[in-house]
């Protein structure tokens, strides 16, 4: 069973920053895709950023520029740096870990951002 704990949500004003880390526990298939995706309210799940046990990234246009995803294999570990923070980046934002046929997620963390 995977297990994915995020933490680093919190509120910020526009034009902050946070940093999400999310660690996963667990059998983990090496070679894998890890990344972000985000729900706002009366929205639909969207992805944020992923990235791939090679480093690969891929970002949604709305926060290319804005946001670093990282990851450390050895810790099993995810990160989301977030810049330049904006009203509408607020929402819930959820972990997920992807290989073959297995997609699993953390509970989430609120991103707040308000003045």
């Amino acid at each position: 069973q995977v297990h994915l704990v995020e933490s680093g949500g919190g509120l910020v004003q526009p034009g902050g920053s946070l940093r999400l880390s999310c660690a996963a526990s667990g059998s983990i298939f090496s070679i894998n895709v890890m990344g972000w995706y985000r729900q706002a309210p009366g929205k639909q799940r969207e992805l944020v950023a992923t990235i791939t046990s090679g480093s690969r990234t891929n970002y949604a246009d709305s926060v290319k520029g804005r946001f670093t995803v990282s990851r450390d294999n050895a810790k099993k570990t995810v990160y989301l740096q977030m810049n330049s923070l904006k009203p509408e980046d607020a929402a819930v934002y959820y972990c997920n870990v992807a290989w073959g046929p297995y997609n699993y997620w953390g509970q989430g963390t609120q991103v707040t951002v308000s003045s």
